[in-house]
C-alpha cells in the first residue's frame, strides 16, 4: 500500500497541495510560538535603571501581606506609604539620606511621558551633564534629551520652567529634573529614599518595620513598573498560546475536509481497488500512509520556514511594544521537535474519519457515472455533529445559571466558537441544501438557465459545496465571533458609563497628578453648581478566607454623589454611605446591606465596615464607593458637577473652564471614555484571523481546483449542448460565488450565536446593550473568499477549456 500511496501522491498531487501548504505553515507557526515562550521563560534578571549607583534603597510600604491558613497572600497597596520621620532621622545618623519622588510633567513640546523627579537623585542613574549646569532656582530645570536646550523657556502643566542643562539619555525614561526643594513642593510624598550608608546598618535600623531594604539587583523593584518585563511577556505568551490553539483548530479542520472531499471524489478510484482484491483495512491504510508522507514532508519543510520566522516575530513583537526591547528567539531545539510531531499528528487526527469512509468503499462504486451525494451525512457525522452542538448549547445555558461573568473573559470568548464551528461544519451537509436553493431562488428566476444551474450543481454536489464553505465558514465565524465580542463588550462598558453619569458636566485635570487644593477649592465655590470630587482607590478583602481580593474603589461624598451618579443599586441607598461604611456589588462574598466586612484600605489599614448597598456586577466596573477618610492617600482625579435649581448650563460651564481642568459634558465624558481594546488583544486577534484568513486561503485554493478539475467532463458537456465558454465560465463563478455565500451563512450563524450568548450574560448582569457585529470586518473577508473562490476556480476551468470538449468528454480520471 506504500509504493500505491507514493504513486497516488505523485498523480494526485493537486489534491494534496493544500494539506502539505497548511500544515506547513502551522508547523512553522508552532515552531516560532515554541522557540518565543522557551525564549521567554529563560529571559535575564532585570537590572537597577534609576538607582543602578545607588548604595541602599529604602522603600515604605508597598505590599500589603495578609496571614491565611495556606500562607501569606500579599497585593500591591494602591497608595504605598511613607517611610516613618523617625525613621528617616535615624538613618540621617548613618549617612546621607536623599528622598526620591516621582510625579508627571506636561511640557507643550516635550515628549508625552515625562516625569519629574529631585536634581539630587540624577546622579543614582548616572546621569551626566553634558550641556548647561544643574538647577538652582525654582524655576530651573535639567532635560534628557535634544527637545529643549538651555536657555529655552519651556511651559508646563507645573509652570514655565527655564532649561539650564541637559544630560544624555539612559532610553528608560524622559525626565525632568527640579531642585529638591521644588520637587518636594510639586510632590510633597516621598515613598522611598536612598541611604549612603552600610545595608546591614540600615537593615538594623528598620527592623521590625514593614520596610524593604533594596541592594544589588534588587534595587530594580524601585524603578517605575519593576514588573513590567515579567507582564508584557505574559501577555505575549497568553497572545501565541492562542494563536497556537487557533493553528492546530483550523490544521485540523484544513486537513479533515481537504481528505474527505479527496476520499468522496476518489470513489471510483477504491471500487476499482476493492474490484482487484483489496481489502478495507488495505484501501485504509493506503489513506493513511498518504497522510502520512504529507506529513512528514510538510513538518519537516515547516521547521525550516518556522526556524527563518522566528527572528522576525520577535523583531515585530519588540517593534510594537509587545515584548521587552532584549528579547530576542535563543538556541533551542524542543519547539522543534513539538512542532514536528504536533504536525504529523494533525494530519493523522485529520484523516481518521476519510480512511474509515475510504474502507467502507464497495467495489460497485467504480461503476458509479453521477455526481449527485446520496448520502452526505453518515451517523458518525449526525453523532458529533450533535453532540459538540449540544455540548455548546449545555455548557452556556450552565454558565448562565452559575457565573455569566465568565462568559465576558476573554479566554471563553476566544474558545468558545470553536466548539460551535465544528458542530456546524459536521452538521453542514444537512444545511446546504436548504441554503442553497433559497440564497439561489431569486437567481433562479431570471431569464436564462445559469441560475437554475447553479443552484442545481450546488444543491448535488453536497459533499463539495460543504468541503469549500467550511474553510469560509470558519473565517467568518472567527471574524465576527471575536471582533463582535470585543465590541460588544465595549458598547457594554460605553452604556453603563452613560446610565451611570448624571451629571451635566465632567471635569478631569489638565495633568495626571489629580486637582491641586486651589483648583478643588475655585471649582466647589462655582455658582449653580452641585459638585462631587472623586478620587481612585483600592480596598481589599480576604474571601473564602484564603484569597486576598483587590476591588477597585472611588471615594466621594454620600450627598453630591447621589445627586451626580446612578449607581446600579440591586440594594441600599446612596444616601447611606458615611465614613464607616461601604458600598460594595454581588460578586463579594457578602453583600447583604448591613453586614459588616472586614477590609484593607489603599494604603493598606484594617477596617470594619458596614455595607450601605450593593450594585450590580454589571460587566465589571462596578467596583466599590468609600468615604474620603478611607482612601488616604487619593487625590482628586474626576469632578462631577450637577446643576442647582435654575442655574444657567452656559454660565456654569464657562464657570467650570475658568476655574481649571478639562470640562466635558455628559455625551462629550461617554464618547472621551468610550473603551478602547487593548493593544496586546488587538495584536492577539489580528494575528488569530490572519492566519484563519490564510488558511481559508489556502484551503478554498486548493478545494475549488480539486473540484474544478474533476468537473472538466461536466464542463465539457456544456459546450457540447451549446453553452459558450464564456456561459460556462459565468457557470463556474456563480457556482464558486454561490459556496461562498453558504460559508459566509454558516460562519455568521455561529458569530450570532456566539454573540447572543454574551448578550443573554450581559443581561443577567444588569445590562442592556446592543449586540455589535463588525459589518465592514466580516464584509471584507467574505469579499476575499470570493474572489479567492472565483480565481482559483474559474482559472482552471479556463485553461481545461482550451482543448476541444470532445477530448475533455473522453478523459480519463
Amino acid at each position: 500500500m506504500l509504493s500505491v500511496a507514493l504513486r497516488t501522491l505523485r498523480t494526485r498531487w493537486v489534491t494534496f497541495v493544500g494539506s502539505f501548504v497548511a500544515l506547513s505553515l502551522g508547523v512553522a507557526l508552532l515552531a516560532v510560538m515554541g522557540l518565543a515562550l522557551a525564549s521567554s521563560l529563560h529571559a535575564p534578571e532585570r537590572q537597577p535603571e534609576r538607582f543602578a549607583a545607588a548604595p541602599v534603597v529604602v522603600q515604605g510600604q508597598n505590599t500589603l501581606s495578609v496571614p491565611t491558613p495556606i500562607g501569606d497572600r500579599t497585593q500591591k497597596l494602591a497608595h504605598p506609604r511613607a517611610v516613618p520621620e523617625e525613621t528617616v532621622a535615624k538613618l540621617r545618623r548613618l549617612g546621607p539620606v536623599v528622598a526620591d519622588r516621582s510625579f508627571p510633567v506636561r511640557a507643550a513640546k516635550g515628549p508625552g511621558d515625562l516625569v519629574g523627579h529631585p536634581w539630587s537623585t540624577a546622579a543614582f542613574a548616572r546621569y551626566e551633564i553634558d550641556g548647561g549646569r544643574a538647577p538652582r532656582g525654582a524655576d530651573e530645570v535639567v532635560v534628557t534629551g535634544g527637545w529643549a536646550r538651555p536657555g529655552e523657556r519651556v511651559t508646563t502643566d507645573r509652570g514655565t520652567v527655564t532649561v539650564v542643562g541637559t544630560v544624555a539619555p539612559r532610553g528608560f525614561e524622559d525626565a525632568v529634573f527640579y531642585t529638591d526643594a521644588r520637587a518636594a513642593e510639586l510632590s510633597p510624598k516621598s515613598t522611598q529614599l536612598v541611604v549612603k550608608a552600610d545595608a546591614a546598618e540600615v537593615r538594623e535600623v528598620v527592623g521590625g518595620q514593614d520596610l524593604r531594604v533594596l541592594t544589588g539587583t534588587d534595587r530594580r523593584l524601585a524603578d517605575a513598573d519593576p514588573d513590567r518585563d515579567s507582564e508584557a511577556l505574559t501577555a505575549m505568551n497568553a497572545m501565541f498560546g492562542t494563536a497556537g490553539g487557533v493553528t492546530a483548530f483550523v490544521s485540523v479542520f484544513v486537513v479533515a475536509s481537504t481528505f474527505a472531499f479527496a476520499v468522496a471524489q476518489r470513489r471510483r478510484e477504491f471500487g476499482l481497488l476493492r474490484t482487484a482484491g483489496a481489502t478495507p483495512g488495505q484501501i485504509r491504510r493506503m489513506v493513511f500512509a498518504e497522510a502520512l508522507v504529507v506529513g512528514v514532508l510538510a513538518s519537516a519543510a515547516g521547521c525550516v520556514l518556522g526556524a527563518y520566522g522566528a527572528p522576525r516575530l520577535a523583531a515585530w513583537v519588540v517593534k510594537g511594544g509587545l515584548a521587552p526591547s532584549w528579547f530576542t528567539i535563543g538556541d533551542f531545539t524542543w519547539p522543534y521537535h513539538m512542532a514536528f510531531w504536533t504536525g504529523l499528528l494533525v494530519a493523522l487526527l485529520g484523516v481518521i474519519a476519510a480512511s474509515w469512509r475510504a474502507g467502507r468503499t464497495g467495489p460497485t462504486q467504480a461503476l458509479r457515472e453521477a455526481s449527485v451525494d446520496t448520502k452526505a451525512m453518515t451517523w458518525g457525522r449526525w453523532l458529533f455533529g450533535a453532540g459538540l452542538l449540544l455540548t455548546a448549547a449545555v455548557t452556556l445555558g450552565l454558565v448562565l445559571v452559575s457565573d455569566p461573568g465568565e462568559l465576558l473573559h476573554r479566554k471563553t470568548y476566544v474558545s468558545r466558537p470553536m466548539l460551535l464551528i465544528t458542530a456546524v461544519a459536521l452538521l453542514a451537509p444537512i444545511l446546504v441544501r436548504p441554503l442553497t436553493r433559497l440564497i439561489a431562488w431569486l437567481p433562479a428566476q431570471l431569464p436564462g438557465a445559469g441560475g437554475m444551474l447553479v443552484r442545481e450543481n450546488a444543491a448535488a454536489g453536497i459533499r463539495r459545496t460543504a468541503a469549500i464553505a467550511a474553510p469560509v465558514l470558519v473565517t467568518v465565524a472567527l471574524a465576527g465571533s471575536l471582533l463582535g465580542a470585543t465590541a460588544t463588550l465595549n458598547e457594554a462598558k460605553a452604556t453603563e458609563t452613560r446610565k451611570q453619569t448624571a451629571a451635566s458636566f465632567v471635569v478631569t485635570p489638565d495633568g495626571d497628578a489629580g486637582f491641586d487644593a486651589a483648583t478643588l477649592a475655585r471649582l466647589r465655590a462655582t455658582k449653580g453648581a452641585v459638585v462631587s470630587a472623586t478620587s481612585a482607590s483600592a480596598v481589599y478583602v480576604l474571601e473564602d478566607g484564603v484569597a486576598l481580593i483587590k476591588s477597585e474603589a472611588r471615594a466621594a461624598e454620600a450627598a453630591p454623589l447621589a445627586r451626580t451618579v446612578h449607581l446600579p443599586l440591586a440594594a441600599g441607598k446612596v444616601s447611606d454611605l458615611d465614613d464607616h461604611s461601604i458600598i460594595v456589588n454581588k460578586e463579594w462574598e457578602k453583600h447583604t446591606v448591613g453586614q459588616n466586612v472586614d477590609v484593607w484600605l489603599g494604603d493598606g489599614t484594617k477596617k470594619s465596615l458596614r455595607i450601605a448597598a450593593v450594585m450590580t456586577t454589571g460587566t465589571g466596573n462596578n467596583g466599590a464607593w468609600v468615604t474620603p477618610a478611607n482612601a488616604p492617600g487619593a487625590s482628586v482625579d474626576r469632578v462631577d458637577v450637577a446643576l442647582a435649581d435654575g442655574a444657567d448650563p452656559a454660565a456654569v460651564a464657562a464657570a467650570l473652564t475658568k476655574a481649571g481642568g478639562q470640562v466635558f459634558t455628559k455625551d462629550q465624558w461617554v464618547r472621551a471614555s468610550y473603551p478602547e481594546t487593548n493593544r496586546t488583544t488587538r495584536y492577539g486577534f489580528l494575528l488569530v484571523l490572519g492566519i484563519a484568513l490564510l488558511y481559508t486561503g489556502i484551503s478554498l485554493a486548493n478545494t475549488m481546483v480539486m473540484a474544478t478539475s474533476d468537473r472538466v467532463r461536466d464542463l465539457a458537456v456544456l459546450r457540447l449542448a451549446g453553452a459558450t465558454q464564456g456561459q460556462v465560465l459565468r457557470l463556474v463563478a456563480g457556482e464558486a460565488l454561490m459556496v461562498v455565500a453558504v460559508g459566509g451563512v454558516l460562519g455568521l450563524l455561529v458569530a450570532g450565536l456566539n454573540l447572543a450568548g454574551m448578550w443573554s450574560a450581559l443581561g443577567l448582569l444588569s445590562v442592556w446593550s446592543p449586540v455589535e457585529m463588525p459589518w465592514a470586518e466580516l464584509g471584507a473577508a467574505v469579499g476575499a473568499c470570493a474572489v479567492l473562490a472565483v480565481v482559483f476556480s474559474v482559472a482552471p476551468a479556463g485553461l481545461a477549456m482550451r482543448r476541444r470538449p470532445v477530448e475533455l468528454v473522453g478523459m480519463r480520471e
